[in-house]
């Protein structure tokens, strides 16, 4: 197991929380939860020891197209594809976009 930590830019904190995927069978387990403003912190907890060069370009694809709100996001890591992860990633934005939607 190797944990990894990785920042980037962003805007203000989420509202709120959003908790997507389950760890097994090739899955992984995205939390997301309110960080600092302007920070986005991601912990990565793999079973993939060596593979934190393909975390770290996964991340800035995503993040160089958009300025994420500043989250903390913890991930727990079953040997997913950069794919798997880029869509857990996404389902969990889009939850916390909706759950702001409500409240407002």
């Amino acid at each position: 197991m190797e944990t990894l930590t990785f920042e980037f830019p962003a805007g203000q904190p989420s509202q709120g929380k959003a908790l997507v995927g389950c760890v097994g069978s090739g899955d992984l387990e995205v939390l997301l939860e309110p960080g600092e403003a302007g920070t986005l912190t991601l912990n990565v907890v793999t079973s993939v020891n060596g593979s934190a060069a393909r975390w770290q370009n996964l991340f800035e694809r995503m993040f160089r197209e958009q300025t994420p709100p500043a989250l903390n996001i913890e991930i727990h890591d079953f040997g997913a594809t950069p794919g798997v992860v880029r869509l857990r990633l996404e389902q969990g934005l889009e939850e916390l976009q909706l759950e702001g939607a409500r409240h407002d």
